[in-house]
């Protein structure tokens, strides 16, 4: 290789060792920059971050900053404090009736609710709800997102514990504020009670639609009565699907109108769809079984929907009204004496008096009272229908009076009444309250009518 050559080989070498460093330096260059920019976003993201937490916190605290700390004994207190319907009973413990009410409501515990229904209303309400701590960040940040979006879907974002809260101690007010205080209350709730607790307080409060009587009805015992004819602890599968469903939104899903009746077509396919829906959640979750999933699907509930019931004033018209009343007397006469008032007082004061009667009305109508009596049901129901069924009370009284300026025409029945009392004790056996009970004859002649003394004169024997 002559001189030129060796000259053109080493300007070669030399240009491409150059190349290369100028590369590499490049490189480095590049990669700084770019690890500057994206670290400086990191670095930015973090701050706004922070910042937006900050506020977050800042608003949060402004929401919940009149809400005072509860103990665990107001809470309790607040938790516990639902309605529950009074039941009525014949001597020797026999059942036959609520006390009228707006709400029907019968508590139970854990024990007394099939393991099925717990596990379904777990996985449709609340699938965290062993786990969280009474709230679900995820799912409260999903809720606000769709909120901020005006989404069309609203997943919500309420635990059990959370429902719990708002039923027992907030209100349904659609707010941030509600919400906030909401979440801090879940929070508080969860530290003082055992999850067992907090389930058995939500299914004994929460509302179910309507019985098969067009009742209002809460709590899952009175459900489980009211629409299958059950007790909480023995419905099967598909029964315990419908029931779980029902609370998302009772009045759309309850099989039953407001008379009583069951729903037809696409009102009571509402329902069932969520009850599928729920053997859907169930299943996901592996509560159920492929096979029990399948076979729950083809299950025709509407067989096991219970039918109308006779209420009790509708089965026991003068006993019902005799006993409410009775029971709220003596009611009265006990709540004006733990307040320091007497009888006596009561009897002078028609304004007290009208007072602790409208306390012992709301209290006998949603305290839970079991009102026993002295009535023998088997008598009592023969002497009904030994009356209804009498056939010589003798001929009916027509007249006219003026009613409202005008003159009609009013026929008046014969009527009866009777009573059995034991003398020994002067219980009650039984008694008659009149020929019928409607809108004719609302009176009870048994224990409201008067009768003058029969004197007895020897000159007329």
């Amino acid at each position: 290789m002559n001189f030129k050559e060796r000259l053109h080989t080493y300007f070669e070498k030399a240009k491409s060792i150059w190349k290369t460093g100028k590369i590499q330096t490049t490189s480095r260059i590049s990669y700084s920059v770019v690890w500057n920019v994206i670290l400086f976003f990191l670095v930015i993201g973090l701050i706004g971050m922070f910042f937006a937490g900050g506020v977050g916190a800042g608003y949060f605290a402004s929401l919940v900053k009149d809400e005072p700390v509860r103990s665990y004994e107001v809470m309790k207190q607040d938790i516990y404090n639902y309605e529950e319907t009074s039941k009525l009973y014949f001597a020797g413990d026999k059942y036959f009736g609520d006390v009228r009410s707006d709400l029907y409501r019968e508590e139970t515990t854990l024990e007394n609710i099939s393991p099925t229904l717990l596990d379904a209303v777990i996985a449709t309400e609340d699938e965290y709800f062993k786990e969280h701590k009474g709230v679900v960040p995820k799912a409260i940040l999903r809720a606000v997102l769709q909120e901020a979006l005006n989404s069309n879907v609203k997943t919500g974002g309420s635990t059990l514990t959370q429902q719990l809260i708002k039923n027992q101690i907030l209100t349904n007010e659609v707010s941030f504020e509600r919400k906030a205080k909401e979440i801090l209350l879940a929070l508080r709730l969860e530290r003082f009670f055992e999850k067992d607790e907090i389930l058995e307080a939500y299914l004994n409060i929460v509302p179910y639609g309507r019985d098969a009587s067009g009742n209002n009805i809460a709590g899952v015992q009175t459900a489980a009565q009211g629409v299958f004819g059950v007790d909480a602890k023995d419905v099967n599968l598909a029964q315990a699907a419908y029931l779980a469903g029902l609370p998302q939104s009772p009045s759309a899903y309850t099989p039953f109108t407001s008379d009583g009746n069951l729903k037809e077509g696409k009102s009571l396919e509402r329902g069932i769809n969520r009850m599928k829906s729920v053997l859907n959640r169930m299943y996901e979750s592996e509560y159920i079984t492929k096979k029990a999933y399948e076979e729950a699907m083809a299950y025709d509930i509407t067989k096991d929907f219970t039918g109308k019931s006779k209420s009790p004033i509708e089965k026991y018209p003068y006993l019902t009204f005799e006993v409410e009343k009775r029971a709220k007397e003596i009611l009265t006469t006990q709540l004006a004496k733990q307040d320091g008032y007497t009888e006596e007082d009561l009897a002078k004061d028609d304004d007290l008096e009208k007072e602790y009667q409208s306390i012992a009305s709301r209290n006998l109508r949603v305290n839970g009272y079991h009102i026993h009596t002295t009535i023998n049901k088997e008598i009592y129901e023969e002497w009904q229908d030994i009356v209804k069924n009498y056939q010589y009370y003798g001929p009916d009284r027509t007249f006219t009076k003026t009613v409202d300026g005008e003159t009609v025409e009013v026929t008046e029945k014969v009527q009866t009444g009777g009573m059995l009392i034991e003398n020994s004790s002067g219980k009650i056996i039984s008694f008659v309250g009149g020929r019928e009970f409607g809108q004719d004859s609302q009176y009870n002649y048994a224990t409201l009518a008067t009768r003058s003394p029969w004197k007895y004169d020897k000159t007329n024997t």
